[in-house]
């Protein structure tokens, strides 16, 4: 018969036995030992449906086709810009994958970009010798002017993104702030109001200190409520 010995949301430790029998199947970060499911690694049990899957705790950024991230440049050469993506990847985009607009070669490139300035970026390649080639060409993707940058574990991107974006939403509409979370751990906060910068960013980070816990919304809708409280 089979059965789980483990809840959702658990932390759990590599070796540990997580489900006993075959109707339940093993997810990323996990096993099959026998008729046991065993963990791989440290990480936050998550259970969908039969399968069972761990999301780490930490780690670096690994970055993949489609992931939109936040970029800086960190040069510039003839013919495109060298972004820093908060990995140990190289990353690139070429002046065709920069705008939408024709740019001449030999034109002076910093008119769109220059070095220091951050971008959302889309990852459009990456090889086996660690490039990583990224576009500007769809919508949402541009210049990041202003505000602030932060830097988060990449693992907790999900648990501040929330499930359809609901709780980045919650912290964008009480706060009235810009906000855009890149996939490689960097969030990017602007707002009129430097005090609101401030209590995003808090509460970003108290989501990436508890993202393990349960009912985390709630928690930080209260925690906003309470910090925003004396603003209204």
């Amino acid at each position: 018969m089979s059965k789980l010995l483990i809840k959702e949301k658990e932390i759990v430790v590599p070796g540990e036995a997580l489900a006993e029998g075959m109707d339940y199947l093993p997810g990323t970060g996990t096993y099959r030992l026998n008729d046991k499911i065993i963990a791989k690694r440290l990480g936050l049990v998550n259970i969908s449906g039969r399968a069972i899957k761990l999301v780490p705790l930490s780690g670096r950024y690994l970055p993949k086709f489609g992931d939109k991230i936040i970029a800086k440049v960190t040069d510039i050469t003839m013919n495109g810009w060298i972004v820093n993506i908060n990995t140990a990847y190289s990353a690139f985009i070429s002046m065709r994958d920069a705008t939408s607009s024709f740019i001449k070669k030999g034109d002076d490139l910093t008119k769109y970009f220059d070095i220091g300035d951050y971008l959302r970026a889309k990852v459009v390649n990456v090889t086996s010798q660690r490039l990583v080639d990224l576009t500007m060409k769809e919508p949402g993707l541009n210049k990041l002017r202003g505000g602030r940058i932060i830097k988060i574990n990449p693992q907790k991107v999900p648990r501040i993104i929330g499930k359809e974006g609901s709780m980045v939403s919650l912290i964008k509409k009480k706060t009235n702030c810009n906000i855009v979370v890149g996939q490689n751990g960097l969030v990017w906060i602007s707002s009129e109001n430097f005090d609101n910068e401030l209590i995003a960013e808090k509460a970003v980070r108290k989501i990436e200190q508890e993202a393990h816990l349960g009912g985390l919304t709630d928690v930080i809708e209260k925690f906003l409520d309470k910090l925003m409280g004396g603003k209204k």
